[in-house]
């Protein structure tokens, strides 16, 4: 089974960069280009994890985090913060706002999916991909 992925991330460079790497390893990743429309598709929408920009149009990433541990059927999904924002905490913010981890901006391409899947529940049948 595939995992699903939600990116919530406006900018379009950010969320290329992230959907070619997922998508090279077998993910499925879907886009929300803002907060409003994150929450809406979390929650429409089977996902395994959530990858949130903080600095989004409108609401901001910490909003949108406590909107999602709102919602009670996903209040236990992991929420990913990937976010520039690296000052002294900006870690703390975005994790006392639900999110359940954190990876600084810009992304290593060549540690990302091992951040990720860090927070995804063990798959059953990983050993034989």
């Amino acid at each position: 089974m595939t995992e699903t992925i939600l990116y919530i991330e406006d900018n379009d460079q950010n969320y290329y960069l992230v959907h070619y790497i997922l998508a090279a390893k077998g993910y499925e990743c879907i886009r929300a280009a803002d907060g409003m429309e994150g929450v809406r598709i979390a929650t429409n929408t089977p996902v395994d994890l959530i990858l949130l920009d903080i600095q989004l149009p409108g609401m901001d990433g910490y909003e949108t985090a406590r909107r999602l541990r709102e919602i009670q059927a996903i209040s236990k999904l992991p929420i990913v913060a990937v976010t520039s924002y690296a000052m002294p905490g900006d870690r703390e913010k975005a994790l006392s706002a639900g999110c359940t981890g954190y990876i600084e901006k810009p992304i290593n391409p060549t540690t990302f999916i091992s951040q990720i899947e860090a927070y995804l529940p063990p798959a059953e049948n990983k050993e034989d991909e």
